[in-house]
């Protein structure tokens, strides 16, 4: 890992999944670790492993980040310990179905845990890290973000924000010392699709799904080369590109007094 992005890594959704993998792969890079989960067993059981293995620190910091107030206990530590020069923003959950077949109660936990708590946790890391003039935090988005069609709006709504908010961040935060990567996985073997009443076997094709060691590896290879936007599974950077050309090209003209002319009514003579 490049020398300038050093210190404690705090993880979140930290027991398994992406999560995991990357306490793994940033505990034999070097980094203590702190894993915030609500699962402690999952979380105890991770850190015993870390700890023999690479001999790195590795505290267990159990929160719901769901609840409020567990969110506020997680954004006092990038305030209170100097230590901490890293933010993996991994935390999520995903619905079965869209807004038809859930409620409020669940309108309002996803967006509670994948845009509430992760920004809550990327400011906090921000104004820590610009206060130190350096540090980096990783927003896990979802390919779902550039495919609003597919699949239910809500989950990819909360990932199209996290790569709004991560693309902004680069933006405002790059000369203050602080990189922000957003990756952006394909459908990914992880736990996350049971959770939430899906069969990923028999969802989606074989060749559709990444194992998540290979989406952390490529993450990681991004984050080393200080990409703003990591999208494993895309082959063809070239297309990325080319979309985000299109969508910079169309600034200059998304605000103006005048109404363009294809909204004006015309009269014919």
């Amino acid at each position: 890992m490049h020398d300038d992005i050093t210190g404690t890594a705090l993880i979140t959704g930290a027991s398994s999944g992406i999560g995991g993998v990357y306490a793994d792969r940033l505990a034999r890079r070097g980094h203590d670790l702190i894993l915030v989960a609500r699962d402690e067993a999952r979380l105890a059981s991770i850190s015993d492993r870390l700890r023999s293995e690479t001999g790195r620190t590795v505290e267990l910091l159990r929160a719901d980040l769901t609840d409020p107030a567990d969110v506020a206990r997680v954004e006092r530590r990038f305030e209170s310990d100097p230590s901490i020069g890293l933010l993996i923003n991994n935390a999520g959950m995903s619905l079965n179905g869209g807004l038809t077949e859930n409620g409020v109660a669940d309108y309002e936990r996803i967006i509670a845990l994948n845009i509430t708590a992760t920004t809550r946790l990327a400011g906090a890391a921000a104004k820590a890290f610009v206060a130190r003039g350096r540090g980096a935090i990783v927003n896990i988005a979802s390919v779902l973000a550039l495919a609003p069609e597919r699949f239910d709006g809500i989950y990819s709504g909360t990932k199209a924000y996290m790569l709004n908010l991560s693309q902004s961040m680069s933006a405002t935060l790059a000369d203050k010392g602080v990189y922000t990567q957003a990756v952006m996985p394909g459908a990914t073997r992880t736990e996350i699709w049971a959770r939430s009443g899906k069969n990923i076997d028999t969802l989606l094709p074989p060749d559709w799904v990444m194992e998540v060691d290979d989406l952390v590896d490529a993450a990681l290879l991004g984050f080393d080369r200080r990409e703003i936007v990591t999208i494993p599974p895309l082959a063809d950077e070239g297309q990325w590109n080319a979309l985000l050309q299109s969508r910079l090209a169309m600034g200059p003209f998304l605000s103006r007094r005048d109404v363009a002319p294809r909204y004006r009514e015309t009269v014919d003579a």
